[in-house]
């Protein structure tokens, strides 16, 4: 019975500093990744800087970023392609100045006068209506 009494105490005392080794190896574990990522992105900066000591490929940028030309060579831009620019969901860019058919300054005075003046509470605002310009 004493046995079992001082292997309960021995557990109860050893708990909190089992658990704080277990948390510290997980940090540890983490900072080793973060460690290794980045080595990994000096390691990929470093092929970077490098790349700048071929002239070719310096030479390749100047041209590209740039535009640079060698002297005697003609360089062509082309502007239009032909293509209609088109947005990130794939309809076509309009080339048409829109107008909007909703009067938006009389809408915010409303808005901001509704808000300024009444003693309502908000959940019983209502927005108001929105009349169209001809």
């Amino acid at each position: 019975m004493l046995t079992l009494g001082m292997l309960i105490v021995f557990i109860v005392a050893l708990a909190p500093s089992l658990r704080i080794f277990a948390e510290q190896q997980n940090e540890r574990a983490q900072l080793a990744a973060e460690v290794e990522a980045q080595r990994e992105l000096v390691k990929d900066l470093e092929q970077d800087v490098a790349r700048w000591d071929d002239p070719s490929y310096v030479e390749a940028q100047a041209r590209e970023r740039l535009y640079y030309v060698k002297p005697g060579e003609f360089s062509y831009l082309v502007i239009d392609d032909g293509q209609t620019p088109v947005t990130e969901s794939g309809l076509p860019i309009s080339d048409e100045v829109l107008t909007t058919e909703v009067d938006w300054v009389d809408a915010m005075l409303s808005s901001v006068f509704t808000a300024a003046l009444t003693d309502a509470p908000p959940s019983e605002i209502v927005a108001p209506e929105i009349q169209e310009v001809d």
